[in-house]
């Protein structure tokens, strides 16, 4: 069942068994208030034992592209389009989100993102392959983030 994520009063719902419930609650705020501002695009997730394909798609990109595959338990997940740009997220239960841009018409506009909750270690799958920048947000407090660039076509 699909929820819409409230970025204005900020829920835990669906997070409950991550130790980092709160601070990844605010991250999943954080995406749904930049989708609504940018996009005015709401920003709906599924649980992750209810989206396979979602699942199948980024952990294929992220197996293919930097052969990486995480240990840590998908909880959530959200796939939609918005303008030319096709977008997948899975939030992980240690606090890890995913996030997976593709633009439909430019190769060259194409990445795999990785952000962390608030006070989580970085994941061992990415530990000293990524530097990891931090950006300061009202509702996930400090976000530590990275990326690569999607070379292949999915």
């Amino acid at each position: 069942m699909s929820c819409i994520v409230d970025f204005k009063n900020v829920s835990a719902a669906g997070l409950e068994s991550s130790p980092a419930a709160e601070a990844l609650a605010g991250l999943r705020a954080n995406e749904a208030r930049y989708f609504m501002n940018k996009y005015q695009h709401e920003f709906t997730v599924v649980p992750a034992s209810e989206s396979q394909k979602t699942l199948d798609y980024v952990n294929r990109i992220l197996k293919e592209e930097r052969d990486i595959e995480f240990a840590a338990k998908p909880l959530e997940t959200s796939r939609f389009q918005v303008a030319n740009i096709k977008f997948a997220y899975v939030f992980y239960e240690d606090g890890l989100v995913v996030n997976v841009m593709y633009t439909v018409d430019d190769p060259k506009k194409r990445a795999v993102g990785f952000k962390l909750s608030e006070g989580m270690e970085i994941p061992e799958e990415l530990e000293g392959k990524f530097k990891f920048a931090r950006q300061k947000s009202k509702l996930a407090g400090i976000i530590r983030g990275s990326f690569f660039v999607i070379k292949g076509e999915y």
